[in-house]
């Protein structure tokens, strides 16, 4: 693919988990988790893009949280899980993103705050409207997702190489 290829990229926070006396790993969805991952995915639907492929943490919550939301996809992504999704620092989710096959054109990646709002903000250099201070203000919440769009290969993707386009979250 040439250095001008159009790609997006979908940054999804897990959906509300339950706190129990799980280890943090464990932990599952709550109530308002269940019910509110099915809207992300009716909302992911919505923005049309058919999502090549899905990293997704190996966190019981994110698993459930994609298993719930993909539903309402036209059409399911091959799914990856990936264990350094789990607690990875905005160094090591971009290393992950930069591992992406040329051929993905449109990714979506499920996972966990602080990496999700850390990783959307440094990757947008630019931003439609008032998309980034909003998303700033809102901290990421749980079933939030940005959209980011960047042109080139994944190997080359770095601070500041995005523009974010859309956040989402269903509490707003």
């Amino acid at each position: 693919m040439s250095v001008d290829t159009s790609r997006r990229i979908v940054l999804l926070r897990h959906a509300k988990a339950d706190w129990s006396d799980e280890a943090d790993h464990e932990r599952p969805l709550a109530e308002r988790g269940r019910k509110d991952a099915p809207a992300v995915g009716r909302k992911l639907a919505a923005t049309g893009i058919a999502f090549d492929l899905a990293l997704c943490s190996t966190a019981v919550r994110t698993r459930e949280t994609w298993k719930l939301a993909v539903q309402a996809l036209p059409e399911r992504p091959r799914t990856v899980y990936e264990e350094r999704l789990y607690e990875a620092s905005l160094g090591e989710l971009i290393a992950l993103l930069n591992e992406t096959p040329d051929e993905v054109r449109d990714l979506v990646v499920i996972g966990h705050n602080p990496g999700m709002h850390a990783l959307a903000d440094a990757l947008a250099g630019e931003s439609e409207g008032d998309v980034l201070p909003r998303m700033n203000r809102s901290g990421f919440p749980t079933s939030a997702f940005a959209v980011l769009t960047f042109s080139g290969d994944w190997k080359t993707l770095e601070h500041g190489a995005g523009r974010l386009v859309e956040f989402w979250t269903p509490h707003e």
